[in-house]
C-alpha cells in the first residue's frame, strides 16, 4: 500500500483554485445548460439542481437543502422534486457531464488534445478518487458515478470531484462555526468589501429576511455599527477558510511531491486558458 504524504493547507488551497475553473465551465458556459435542456427542463436553475444533485438521486428537497447548505428556505423546493417529473437523476449526470466536457473541449482549443490535459486528467483522478467519504455526502455520490475514458472529460470529472469533496469539508467548517447558509453569503461578502444587498448569491433576497440575517450577525458580534466585519468576524472567516484547507488536504495525500508538483505546472496553463476566455 502506498503511504500517504500530509498535505499542507495552503497547497490543498493552491490547488483549488487550479481545479475550480474546470469545474465552473458548468456554469458559465452554454454546452452544459443546452444538454440539459434537451432533456425537458425548463430554465438555468432546473438545469443547476438537476445536474448537481443527480448522483443523489431522487431526495426530498430537504436533503438537496442540507447538502447544497447555502439556499435560502423554499429555494431548492422550487426545483426538486419537481425536475424528476421531467427527467430522471441518471440522464441529468450524464447531460452535465457530457455539455460540460463539450464546453471545456471548446474553450481550450488544440490543449484539449495535449499530454499536458492527459496528465492532469489521470493524477486529479488520482487525488479525486482516493479521499475519505466519511460526512461527505455528496462527494460519496459523486464518487459512485464512472470516471469518464475520455480524458477532457475525466478531467473534468476529477475537478467537479475535487470541488464537491472540498465543498462537504467547507459545510462542516461553517456548521462547526455556528455560520448557516445565508450568513456564509454574507460572511464571504463582507470580507471582499461588498455590501450584503449587493452579493449576487443573496441580493434577491427580500430586503427583511437579509436585514435579519445581517442583524443576528451583529449581535452576535460578527458585523461592527459600519455593517462591516468586525475582528470576530473577520477571525471566523479566516478560521473557517483554514479548516476548510485543512480538510481538503485529505484527498491530495495519496500524490508523492513530485506528482503535486507535475499536477499544478499542468493546470496552470489550462486554467489561463479558461480565465483568458472567461470559462464561456
Amino acid at each position: 500500500m502506498q503511504s500517504l504524504v500530509p498535505v499542507a493547507g495552503d497547497t490543498a488551497r493552491r490547488l483549488h483554485r487550479l481545479v475550480e475553473p474546470i469545474h465552473l465551465v458548468t456554469y458559465f458556459a452554454d454546452e452544459p445548460d443546452v444538454a440539459l435542456f434537451a432533456l425537458g427542463l425548463r430554465n438555468t436553475w432546473d438545469a443547476y439542481f438537476a445536474g448537481r444533485a443527480a448522483p443523489l438521486g431522487r431526495v426530498p428537497a430537504e436533503v438537496v437543502d442540507a447538502v447544497f447548505y447555502n439556499f435560502a428556505a423554499g429555494e431548492v423546493a422550487r426545483h426538486i422534486p419537481h425536475v424528476w417529473d421531467i427527467t430522471t437523476p441518471e440522464k441529468a449526470a450524464a447531460a452535465r457531464r457530457q455539455g460540460s466536457a463539450a464546453a471545456l473541449r471548446r474553450i481550450l482549443g488544440d490543449l484539449a488534445d495535449s499530454d499536458t490535459v492527459v496528465r492532469a486528467a489521470d493524477l486529479a483522478t488520482k487525488a479525486a478518487t482516493s479521499a475519505p467519504t466519511e460526512g461527505r455526502v455528496l462527494y460519496a455520490a459523486l464518487r459512485t458515478l464512472p470516471v469518464p475514458e475520455e480524458p477532457v472529460a475525466r478531467l473534468w470529472h476529477a475537478a467537479t470531484l475535487l470541488r464537491e469533496h472540498r465543498g462537504d469539508g467547507h459545510n462542516a467548517a461553517l456548521v462547526a462555526a455556528g455560520i448557516g447558509g445565508t450568513e456564509a453569503h454574507v460572511l464571504h461578502a463582507l470580507s471582499e468589501g461588498i455590501p450584503a444587498e449587493k452579493y449576487g448569491r443573496v441580493h434577491h433576497l427580500p430586503a427583511d429576511q437579509l436585514a435579519a440575517v445581517v442583524d443576528g450577525m451583529r449581535v452576535r458580534g460578527l458585523i461592527d455599527d459600519s455593517g462591516s466585519l468586525s475582528e470576530a468576524g473577520r477571525e471566523t472567516k479566516q478560521q473557517i477558510e483554514a479548516v476548510t484547507d485543512d480538510l481538503a488536504s485529505a484527498a491530495l495525500a495519496i500524490l508523492e511531491p513530485g506528482e503535486r508538483d507535475q499536477l499544478i505546472a499542468d493546470l496552470e496553463p489550462i486554467v489561463a486558458v479558461l480565465d483568458a476566455a472567461g470559462s464561456r
